[in-house]
């Protein structure tokens, strides 16, 4: 089948979406360009409180980021009465359609948000050079989610003008907040997967395979969990009285050394990093709080787990040799989770005359959390089927960095796998 015409469209779609990223539960404008998208199809559309389980969300931004980011929406021109129903910070779209004839339930998630990165103005970046570079300072879409938000989009469209031929029900969802694993777990727990019979998500890129190489399923995928650390000293005077100060830069500094020297765990791989330390207020000044943003991750939940508490007795056992206080607040989550091994023998066989794929693996290591994995747990754990699959892009420059790109026919290759999947498990082969 020729998918041409939707493949066109998610490559300017994703054009559009790129130049407007909006960080996790703040993207007010890329949920109403996805609902101007596919609101006179025949799906039915959840929006804002309707999808998710609010108190369930993680790291939800503070007021002054969400009033920013609702303001500049509202100049971008969404109207009020739409970002009522996404105010404080209920973004995304589950849209819903049910064929009313027998068949399985698919269901497709799609991540949405962009991430905190200023994108680079170098001439030889394609978004600057072909004009369509972020107009959001200091946001970027630096890991591919514009084009699954777009790929979404033309999922949602070929289901709609073809669902004479398809059977059973469809849910497409369009999830807020995969970075920092701060929104799955919400739209999980609302009780969109509880009957899935088949679950598919995915990535562009990841790897360092050439575009139209695909695998049918993921594995490595490295439980993470996000914390924001804050430590609260006493400020003095640093000439006339230090004695009187309570130094939370050393506490924090003390912290961050030995941090990186837990023990590594002898079942699997294990990370720890601090991205973010900020503290002090003058030279001449102890300084009475330091803020860090942190994350462990592991090869399993278990894993994880160790690396997390660890962290926490030696955020603790800081704070104590400075007499002073330290306060986690836990940020965001992902599980591990494994892929369904009959997927390998759906994609191929769905995929077998798909012209846009030049290879198929059985899996590819990810190397990386997501928290997609709530949701494949949840399909899984409920009798149902769930992958993660990878749709490879050569990378001059990696996920999360100024100058990410993705190549087109990576793109071309998910849309129209995607619906290929689709055919094949939901009717016309």
């Amino acid at each position: 089948m020729n998918y041409g015409t939707l493949q066109d469209f998610a490559v300017k779609k994703r054009k559009q979406l790129h130049q407007t990223p909006e960080t996790g539960f703040t993207e007010f404008i890329t949920t109403y360009e996805i609902y101007q998208e596919i609101k006179d199809t025949d799906f039915q559309l959840h929006i804002g409180r309707d999808i998710l389980v609010s108190d369930k969300r993680m790291g939800i931004p503070g007021e002054e980021k969400i009033s920013q980011s609702r303001d500049r929406a509202l100049a971008y021109g969404v109207p009020e009465t739409f970002l009522r129903f996404v105010d404080d910070g209920h973004t995304g779209i589950v849209a819903v359609l049910d064929t009313q004839k027998p068949g399985s339930h698919t269901a497709l998630r799609f991540d949405i948000d962009g991430l905190p990165i200023n994108e680079s103005e170098a001439d030889s970046h394609i978004p600057e050079s072909e004009g369509f570079r972020s107009l959001h300072s200091g946001e970027m879409h630096a890991c591919g989610h514009d084009g699954h938000a777009a790929i979404g989009i033309s999922v949602v469209k070929f289901i709609n003008d073809h669902q004479e031929k398809l059977s059973g029900k469809f849910t497409i969802i369009f999830q807020p907040a995969e970075e920092g694993g701060r929104g799955a777990r919400s739209v999980v727990e609302k009780g969109w997967l509880d009957d899935t019979d088949y679950f598919i998500s995915g990535h562009l890129g990841i790897g360092d395979h050439p575009a139209g190489t695909i695998s049918a399923t993921s594995k490595d995928f490295l439980a993470s969990t996000k914390f924001d650390v804050e430590f609260k000293g006493k400020s003095a005077h640093a000439g006339v009285e230090p004695n009187e100060g309570k130094n939370a830069i050393l506490a924090a500094s003390t912290a961050v050394l030995n941090l990186n020297a837990i023990p590594r765990h002898r079942d699997g791989s294990t990370r720890i990093n601090t991205g973010v330390l900020k503290a002090g207020s003058g030279r001449n000044v102890i300084p009475d709080t330091a803020h860090m943003m942190m994350e462990t991750r592991g090869a399993t939940s278990e894993l994880n787990d160790y690396m997390y508490h660890q962290a926490e007795r030696i955020m603790s056992a800081s704070a104590a040799m400075y007499d002073l206080q330290a306060d986690i607040k836990f940020m965001g989550h992902a599980p591990a989770a494994c892929c369904s091994e009959e997927f390998i023998d759906i994609v191929k066989a769905a995929c077998k005359d798909n012209s846009d794929i030049d290879e198929i693996h059985d899996v590819l290591p990810l190397g990386a959390s997501e928290d997609a994995t709530y949701m494949l747990n949840r399909v899984i754990e409920k009798g149902g089927k769930a992958t993660y699959m990878v749709f490879a892009s050569p990378l001059q420059f990696g996920h999360h960095h100024p100058e990410f790109d993705i190549a087109e026919h990576s793109i071309r290759t998910f849309v129209s796998s995607a619906c290929d999947i689709i055919k094949y498990l939901n009717g016309s082969g």
